[in-house]
């Protein structure tokens, strides 16, 4: 049994590494913050979230086959959350079964027998969730899992194993075949299906049940005969009890892979119920092929922020459809570092198959997202800030490939403004030039006037909106780079702060 809820023919790989630039990525676009959102305090769902986030889809098909399975989930929470209860209490019961230390087959087959008797009870409940929700349910991924529930899971295979499960009590005792080998040592021992006696066998040794027989009793203290009838019931037990382990596993593999591939969508109705709450809008995204080099959006938001406010946060427009390079100026604290995290977080969601934080989101989709922020001075710098930016992008340059999309937040600030410039006019031509999609938040004038001058048709210009009285709007406008990021109204705002009225 598969579920295929994450991918059309395949588990969902717990076991696929993390991208090189995880922790960077993290940190640099809050995911921490996602992804406890989407956990609610449960580790497990905080550890697939991350897993399922930061390995992101690079086929629109694929993607599409998420996003219809989380519709189904959002349109039918209960169910969902019961299926995923159901999956953990199989897990659970599983864990709960002692097993013996010493893998005797005796020891194997009694536990194997417990846990199935368990497990079987756990599919029952399953096949009725599934056939209650049967009809409700319409994407692939759910209708596919029902069907084979429904198929596999039937009462004749439940009167089977509830059969076999009885007999392997072995309520008559257990009959072996064995053949004489060298030494004439027992080999070849088969367990056979032990016919259940009559009365009158029972009571008259030689009734006339057409078999003869030869009857032996190994006395109390005879440790050695107890051990030799022991290795015997093992060998012809053997088998069957590893057939057993082997089915006993295979059903809890299969809970655990529902565990793990419904973990995600569960993170996703938490995540989904904290923002609705919060009045914010979610879009199903529209990813379409990476050769279309498409991006637009309404109302796009930085989800962690809304989430560390507890409040609804202002989205933003662009449409950068075509255009390899998106540079991002404006006043000081005005939302530009903001928005470059909502884009981040954008093709995260996306591309991993849940709703984006937007009113309307299209984007090719890329294969990975690489960071460049600046860092603030510490100890654990081995060399000045320059150096460690340049170490930093050296870094990047050796991993990041065309159709990477590359986020700089204040780079090469470390220095004077022509430095700074040449040194990232350098860095974003080799990059598109390359086939990376490059945001570059700067207060670089020299910078950004230039390619301004130059590349206006291929490079959107945001600007980062400042009232006359020098208020923020935290809304990102087209625009033409200004000399000034206006750093004299932050000077102003807590160096002359405006006096308080009188009482």
């Amino acid at each position: 049994m598969k579920a295929f809820l994450m991918h059309r023919d395949q588990d969902f790989d717990l076991e696929r590494q993390l991208p090189p630039n995880e922790q960077t990525l993290t940190q640099d676009l809050e995911l921490n913050t996602l992804f406890n959102a989407m956990a609610m305090g449960d580790q497990y769902l905080f550890d697939i979230a991350r897993k399922a986030v930061l390995a992101s889809l690079s086929d629109p098909e694929a993607i599409t086959y998420r996003q219809q399975a989380l519709a189904d989930c959002l349109e039918q929470p209960a169910t969902v959350r019961q299926i995923y209860d159901i999956a953990v209490d199989a897990i659970q019961a599983e864990r709960k079964v002692w097993g013996s230390w010493a893998k005797s087959p005796d020891s194997v087959l009694y536990r194997s027998v417990q846990v199935l008797e368990l497990l079987v009870d756990t599919l029952k409940r399953l096949r009725a969730s599934a056939e209650n929700a049967a009809g409700k349910f319409h994407s692939e991924a759910f209708t596919r899992l029902f069907a084979m529930l429904a198929d596999e899971l039937d009462d004749e295979y439940f009167e089977a194993i509830e059969a076999h499960l009885r007999e392997l009590k072995f309520p008559n005792g257990v009959l072996i075949s064995a053949e004489l080998g060298e030494g004439a040592k027992g080999v070849n021992h088969v367990l056979r299906r032990a016919r259940k006696q009559r009365w009158i066998e029972r009571v008259t040794p030689f009734a006339p049940s057409g078999r003869s027989g030869f009857t032996f009793f190994i006395a109390e203290r005879d440790e050695s005969g107890f051990q030799a009838l022991e290795e015997m019931r093992g060998k012809g037990i053997n088998l069957v009890a590893n057939a057993l382990a082997q089915s006993t596993d295979h059903i809890v593999s299969f809970f655990k892979m529902l565990r793990a591939e419904l973990a995600f969508y569960i993170g996703c109705l938490n995540l989904h119920a904290r923002l609705r709450k919060l009045g914010e809008p979610v879009c199903t995204p529209d990813a379409r092929a990476a050769d279309t080099r498409t991006l637009s959006a309404q109302g796009l938001y930085d989800v962690c922020l809304a989430l560390q406010l507890d409040a609804r946060v202002m989205g933003n427009a662009m449409n950068a459809d075509r255009k390899p390079l998106v540079i991002i100026t404006g006043a000081n604290q005005g939302g530009k570092s903001t928005f470059l995290r909502s884009v981040g977080l954008a093709y995260l969601m996306t591309q991993c198959g849940m709703f984006a934080p937007a009113e309307a989101f299209h984007a090719s989709v890329c294969d990975r997202i690489f960071t460049h922020y600046k860092r603030e001075e510490d100890r654990r710098m081995q060399s000045g800030k320059l150096d460690e930016e340049l170490s930093r992008m050296s870094d990047i340059a050796d991993m990041i490939a065309p159709n990477d999309i590359l986020l700089c937040n204040e780079s090469f600030a470390a220095t004077n403004e022509r430095e700074g410039s040449e040194i990232a006019r350098q860095v974003i031509e080799a990059m598109i030039q390359a086939g990376v999609r490059v945001f570059f938040v700067t207060h670089l004038y020299d910078l950004a006037h230039g390619f301004y001058r130059r590349e206006r048709d291929t490079t959107l210009f945001l600007r980062a909106e400042r009232q006359p009285d020098g208020r923020r709007t935290f809304q990102l406008v087209e625009g033409e780079p200004l000399p000034t990021s206006y750093g004299e109204d932050v000077y102003a705002r807590i160096f002359h702060p405006e006096p308080h009225p009188a009482r």
